[in-house]
């Protein structure tokens, strides 16, 4: 099976992000954020870009997605929604089942090396199948090639990674997902799914956190 690499859409080191007086947001996060540097229509309108190229690539073979939580739930769940919309459309179509896991590395804005993947414990159901895991955000990559190699343990027929969002990050494991919604400055971000300590989960655009933001959400 061959597959067409797509690239990136690459947001420069110094795009200063979009005013947030442009966008609404949550006033309960005033002061909290830097700037918006997705907007969430632009988010929406690549994921649907992302659906096209899985659909030319695994039209008509039956997969399994593996939802990395928290941070990928809202990525995952508009990706399956393009993905079954244009299988209502088209003589191709991919059935799907989805399945969640989750994985917690992270203490405020540092990546720890304490992995720990929950609800993954057994994946004896990949076995022979094709799987599509689907992530919010991949920086050094480390944490994502530990959960690939645990689920190549359990011999699925294929693995395949959609990312919404990858770091430009200094030693990177270069373990870059097949499907890559937007590249990204080494800053961090919130917002559709992706939080500061459980925070910001609720905010539609990808944004930068401030300083401030960090101090008032810290643990």
């Amino acid at each position: 099976m061959m597959f067409a690499f797509i690239s990136p859409l690459q947001i420069k080191d110094d795009w200063p992000g979009y005013s947030l007086d442009l966008f609404s947001y949550p006033a309960h996060y005033s002061g909290d954020l830097d700037c918006v540097i997705i907007p969430h229509g632009v988010i929406m309108d690549r994921t649907e870009r992302l659906a096209r190229n899985i659909m030319d690539d695994l039209g008509d073979h039956a997969i399994v997605v593996l939802c990395v939580l928290k941070g990928g739930y809202q990525f995952c769940a508009d990706l399956v929604d393009r993905i079954k919309d244009l299988s209502h459309n088209s003589n191709r179509t991919i059935p799907m089942t989805v399945h969640f896991i989750r994985l917690k590395s992270y203490l405020n804005d540092e990546s720890t090396e304490d992995l720990h993947i929950l609800g993954g414990e057994d994946l004896s159901f990949l076995a022979g199948k094709n799987v599509l895991v689907v992530e919010g955000i991949v920086g050094t990559g480390k944490t994502m090639k530990t959960l690939l190699k645990h689920v190549e343990a359990f011999g699925p027929k294929m693995i395949k990674v959609a990312g919404l969002l990858v770091k430009r990050v200094l030693h990177s494991s270069a373990c870059v997902p097949d499907y890559v919604g937007f590249e990204i400055p080494n800053r961090f971000v919130v917002g559709y799914a992706l939080d500061y300590n459980e925070y910001f989960r609720d905010l539609n655009h990808i944004c930068v956190i401030s300083n401030t933001g960090k101090m008032k959400y810290k643990i």
